[in-house]
């Protein structure tokens, strides 16, 4: 992408609230990001809240979740993306690279916000932390940064878990 005669990289970093997405945060601006030339590179910050929970009439446990508990658990939601958010601006903020910053917050299954959000922001990178779980539960759960790693079109990163580094 060119803005006034110079390249723009737009690399998508998707975080949550673990150790491992702040990890390859960190690893992106220390390897990624040009430190030399400040304003090529668009940092997009991108968390993905889950659904919201689908009861049926027929719940059991209906009264659980009447409008106060939605709203509290709305709020719980809220809550944790600023937590990740702030925790990810102390990472950039601790960088000597001044950068721009964007902050996107989407809904729905994080495999596919990802590969949606990088398809329409036409990123140059995506960025992920593996959280290295072990075969049987990436088998049951599946992985994400596998998931978005086949199907995004620009280069994907997978960060490995601190344990499987060395």
């Amino acid at each position: 992408m060119e803005a006034g005669g110079k390249m723009i990289r737009r690399i998508v970093v998707a975080i949550d609230e673990s150790e491992e997405s702040m990890n390859a945060l960190s690893w992106c601006l220390d390897s990624l990001v040009f430190q030399d030339k400040p304003g090529n590179n668009v940092l997009v910050l991108l968390y993905v809240k889950p659904p919201p929970p689908i009861y049926s009439f027929f719940d059991a446990a209906e009264y659980l979740f009447s409008g106060d508990a939605v709203a509290a658990m709305e709020k719980y939601g809220t809550e944790l993306v600023h937590s990740a958010m702030d925790r990810a601006e102390a990472v950039y903020r601790s960088f000597s690279t001044r950068i721009e910053v964007e902050r996107l917050v989407g809904r729905g299954d994080p495999k596919d916000v990802i590969c949606h959000t990088v398809k329409k922001l036409k990123a140059d990178t995506l960025v992920m932390g593996s959280h290295g779980y072990g075969f049987m539960k990436r088998a049951l759960l599946g992985s994400v940064s596998e998931h978005c790693a086949k199907k995004v079109k620009c280069p994907v990163v997978i960060v490995k878990h601190q344990d499987d580094q060395h």
